[in-house]
């Protein structure tokens, strides 16, 4: 369903052979992740999200994973930092066998593992909120040629600061890390403008950013 599209609940439902109920509580799983918008009185709708809005999140989200990596940096045990060469070993396992799905979800770990080290709620809190909002923008963009050997030697050079316990080299990293995925939205975004959607490969949905 294109963004901005009214989600028709009885004709899903007829078409998967459910009834309603089990299809508003799909939604509100949906909504909980920024997929669509629960409008009172109006229905569901598939979320719009601007360019404006993705570049504002990108620069706010360079700031606070910058900060977690940095307290990361500082607070990490030992066993700490052996949990996260585990996480980034299945990186590199995704990335070898061009598994974006594994990839995205290997990464996402990463930086909830950080986010947990940083034990600060209110930064965990706003940060899951604001990633929720950009999933799919950045799930997509590791579609884009280069996109995931970058990502990869991103969190190479990340996880070397964490190892290294330098909180300055991990929050520049962590804000460069953040910066480049911005620039390759933007790319994404550019690419979408001139007509020429992004198919999400599992899914098979189409998905596009609003000016």
């Amino acid at each position: 369903l294109p963004p901005g599209t009214w989600v028709d609940e009885q004709a899903l439902a007829e078409q998967y052979g459910i009834s309603r109920t089990p299809l508003r509580e799909a939604l509100k799983v949906l909504a909980s992740e920024g997929l669509v918008t629960l409008k009172p009185r109006r229905g569901c709708y598939v979320t719009e999200i601007s360019e404006r809005d993705l570049d504002e999140i990108f620069t706010v989200m360079a700031m606070l994973e910058g900060e977690c990596a940095r307290s990361s940096a500082s607070r990490a045990s030992d066993k700490d930092l052996d949990s996260l060469r585990h996480i980034h070993e299945d990186l590199e396992h995704a990335a070898s066998k061009r598994d974006i799905d594994a990839f995205f979800e290997a990464n996402q770990a990463f930086h909830h593992a950080l986010q947990q080290l940083a034990d600060n709620r209110w930064l965990l809190h706003v940060i899951e909120d604001l990633r929720k909002v950009i999933k799919l923008s950045r799930h997509h963009s590791l579609f884009s040629e280069g996109r995931l050997e970058q990502s990869l030697a991103e969190h190479r050079n990340i996880l070397d600061a964490l190892l290294e316990r330098n909180p300055d080299a991990a929050e520049q990293r962590m804000r460069e890390a953040a910066k480049a995925m911005g620039d390759n939205r933007r790319n994404f975004g550019s690419k979408l403008k001139k007509g020429s959607p992004t198919r999400g490969k599992r899914r098979g949905r189409v998905y596009r950013i609003v000016k």
